[in-house]
């Protein structure tokens, strides 16, 4: 059974009005169109130069920062796609922008289908995921937990939820929130989350699991992409060793073929060196080596 999740009565951080849902900026207009770049008012525009697309803030722990990689790589190197013909976009810590006016998110990852980054992405809005650009937001946020003041389930979910992201995750491997290790959400017609099963994602065709292995040196408890099927998503070096481990297999199996080959021509050498001597003692002996009788 799943239950809806309303977040709209927690409070939130004194002094940051831009992070209310009902923000005028937001990412519709009051007709219910989806905010576009020709929709954007004069003070919108303007304020996009003045958007902090990028700034020094650090990771916060090694494992989040492995982590990031293994849910970003996997999609590039194994993953066709939601359907064929079909673009994504999957990234780690970039800010995705509802309006200029208005404070970003930056999801540990994200990923947005039917998308591609555009082909100038040094231009201030597109180093980020602007979503008067991109017409829609990511379709799944995934954010880790590393300690208990992020506010994966409490306001920066609520803000998600207003964005319009239509599936949110929330990985806690050392339990911080102490509400479990993995929890996904799936946003309804009431814009609140209510949890559904990561196995598989309401949306791409996806399905996130623990997975208990070696990634970059490290053994761990890892979040892992596995496809509709239920088959792991490789990372481009997983993927290089399986082929370099099938190329090994095949040579080993070229090897012993070769090896079975020789043998066999070996044995047939000494059979043949034996019905040579062996004939040659018929002939000693006055016999014929094809019937043993004695020569005409």
């Amino acid at each position: 059974m799943t239950e809806s999740v309303d977040y709209s009565s927690r409070v939130r951080p004194s002094g940051t009005p831009n992070d209310l849902p009902h923000h005028p900026a937001a990412s519709t207009r009051p007709n219910g169109r989806k905010l576009s770049h020709a929709d954007l008012t004069p003070e919108e525009v303007l304020a996009i130069e003045h958007m902090v697309t990028e700034d020094d803030t650090p990771v916060d722990n090694l494992f989040s920062e492995k982590q990031r990689h293994l849910l970003t790589r996997p999609l590039y190197a194994s993953w066709p796609g939601p359907g064929e013909g079909r673009l994504f976009m999957v990234a780690s810590d970039v800010g995705v922008f509802r309006s200029p006016l208005e404070s970003p998110l930056v999801p540990d990852v994200f990923l947005s289908l039917d998308v591609a980054p555009p082909q100038d992405w040094w231009t201030k809005s597109n180093r980020v995921y602007a979503m008067w650009e991109y017409k829609k937001p990511p379709d799944i946020v995934i954010e880790v937990v590393s300690n208990k003041v992020g506010g994966e389930t409490g306001n920066k979910m609520d803000r998600y939820a207003s964005f319009g992201v239509p599936c949110y995750v929330v990985f806690d491997p050392h339990d911080n929130l102490q509400s479990g290790v993995l929890h996904a959400f799936e946003r309804n017609s009431a814009a609140l989350y209510q949890q559904c099963s990561p196995d598989p994602l309401p949306v791409a065709g996806l399905s996130l699991k623990l997975w208990r292995g070696t990634f970059e040196g490290r053994e761990d408890t890892w979040l892992r992409w596995h496809d509709a099927s239920g088959e792991l998503l490789l990372t481009g070096e997983e993927r290089a060793g399986l082929e370099r481990n099938r190329a090994k297999r095949a040579e080993d199996r070229a090897e012993r073929a070769e090896d079975r080959a020789e043998r066999a021509e070996d044995r047939a050498e000494r059979a043949e060196d034996r019905a040579e001597r062996l004939a040659a003692l018929l002939r000693a002996h006055g016999l014929s080596p094809d019937n043993g009788d004695p020569p005409s």
